[in-house]
């Protein structure tokens, strides 16, 4: 999804390129081998590493703690209908990916030429097919998780197409990508819970992260922003502080197992024992990953700088979404969305993945 991710694209919050990502082999470059059965190898080889930095593979790490969090939000167990969400969120989070190198050609050809497309790697009408197919996929499995599903996965693809196509380049695009982040999690609450009302406050508050993360990516090619990485800082510290220590109400379903016998119009409560302590340490997990590439940003806003902090506060969506589970007192769900940020960071150091971008 053209979120962040974005969600999402909280994703696909954003796209830059990272320091130090190498520009293809020189077309028509001998062999290393004379074995003429290994030579078939090479090509299909390049063309799939091609396609996992298209797709930025490492990223979709960050896209299932989107719907556990909205289901953990909803009080419900999660279930047949959650990993439908899942697959249809990583199908959205794909075809924004695609979708953004496809209309982004002409640009990325003077700024980012080792990319997929404008090296030639992919063909753009193969990306654009790829978009396509991936959307209506997404959509499909939306609709077997359910009409309320399909009812916030429907605004959602139309939101990454719309980003990729008019909104990126505008005012609008940040807020876009964030409402794209938070439709992500009402997905995942909707599929789950059948409903999206008690997900809200925790999709208001990942997409107010990527539109932090988005606002830090308009300038990853140029640099010279301060105030962008300031303002994200400043996020950053207001969100911690939001999940780990306000005064918060249950969703019913674990309001009633909690304290059997209250009614519904109980006072809000922190959370506490052990659930507490891991909301706090995984907010504070989350402050960390991304506060220190924004304070670098900030102190030295170069490209390079620029890129680390975007690729910082995508990376720090995971934490999030952990907490905001356990916030809402699913533990489980918590930890496994958790596991999923050394998981992607094992996957993106794999030698076919050295060269794709988190981001």
């Amino acid at each position: 999804m053209s979120r962040t991710a974005p969600a999402a694209r909280a994703g696909s919050a954003a796209d830059p390129a990272v320091p130090g990502q190498h520009a293809p082999s020189p077309a028509g470059a001998p062999a290393a081998s004379s074995d003429a059965a290994s030579r078939p190898s090479a090509p299909r080889s390049g063309h799939a590493a091609a396609w996992a930095e298209l797709l930025r593979l490492p990223a979709l790490f960050t896209v299932p703690g989107d719907a556990l969090a909205g289901a953990a939000a909803t009080g419900a167990r999660p279930g047949r209908r959650t990993l439908l969400a899942i697959g249809s969120s990583l199908c959205l989070y794909e075809a924004g990916m695609a979708l953004n190198d496809w209309a982004d050609r002409a640009e990325d050809a003077v700024e980012r030429p080792h990319r997929p497309l404008p090296s030639g790697r992919v063909r753009p009408a193969a990306a654009l097919t790829a978009a396509g197919v991936l959307t209506g996929a997404g959509l499909a499995l939306a609709a077997g998780a359910g009409r309320p599903a399909l009812a916030v996965a429907a605004p959602l693809a139309a939101t990454v197409w719309a980003y990729d196509l008019g909104l990126k380049h505008t005012p609008a695009g940040p807020v876009a990508m964030a409402a794209a982040r938070g439709l992500d999690l009402l997905l995942g609450a909707a599929a789950t819970g059948g409903g999206t009302r008690a997900a809200l406050p925790s999709a208001a508050l990942l997409g107010s992260h990527t539109l932090a993360v988005t606002a830090v990516s308009r300038r990853e090619t140029t640099g010279g922003s301060v105030l962008a990485p300031l303002a994200a800082l400043a996020t950053t510290g207001v969100l911690t502080r939001l999940v780990a220590d306000s005064r918060i109400r249950l969703p019913a379903g674990r309001r009633a197992a909690a304290a059997p016998g209250q009614s519904g119009s109980t006072p809000p409560a922190r959370p506490t024992g052990t659930n507490g302590a891991l909301t706090t340490a995984l907010a504070a997990a989350y402050a960390a990953t991304a506060a220190r590439p924004y304070v670098h940003a900030a102190l030295n806003p170069s490209p390079p700088l620029t890129q680390r902090a975007v690729g910082g506060g995508i990376r720090a969506t995971v934490p999030l979404q952990a907490a905001l589970a356990a916030r809402a007192g699913a533990p489980v769900a918590s930890l496994l969305v958790a596991a999923l940020a050394p998981a992607g960071r094992m996957f993106a150091r794999r030698a076919a993945m050295r060269k794709v971008s988190i981001t």
